[in-house]
């Protein structure tokens, strides 16, 4: 089911799957079949993640995730359960990176020479307006 080339490791037998009928356009096909996926993982009965990255998913999914420490993953683009069941699958482990890949430090710049330049000569062009805009004195 899961291609496990493009993933570390397999979630697929802590994964639970429920369908149901899908809302929206797609005719009759709509309203007679359970194209609707959803797809439930417990983070924190999970045995694949560490304490340290079930702590961080709880940190950074915690508007996706519910009371019990479920996070539900729901699809119904496609016209097929089995195709839901692929796309659900997919922005699971898309989710899973994204969230346990570390931001990237940030690097301290310094402004340019010619960056400061440019600013003070805008003050000058913008003081001169200014001055421009009063009355004369007599």
């Amino acid at each position: 089911m899961t291609n496990n080339k493009n993933h570390s490791r397999d979630f697929s037998s802590e994964f639970r799957f429920s369908a149901s009928r899908s809302g929206g356009a797609g005719g009759q096909n709509v309203n007679k079949v359970n194209t609707k996926v959803e797809l439930r993982f417990s983070i924190t009965e999970s045995q694949l993640l560490t304490d340290n990255e079930k702590e961080l998913l709880l940190k950074k999914l915690k508007n996706r995730i519910t009371t019990e420490g479920e996070l539900i993953i729901v699809s119904q683009t496609e016209r097929s359960q089995l195709g839901n069941r692929r796309r659900c699958v997919e922005k699971f482990y898309a989710l899973l990176k994204e969230s346990l890949t570390p931001p990237k430090k940030r690097k301290p710049t310094k402004p340019t020479r010619a960056s400061k330049e440019r600013r003070l000569e805008k003050k000058r062009y913008k003081a001169i307006k200014k001055e421009l805009r009063k009355k004369p004195r007599i």
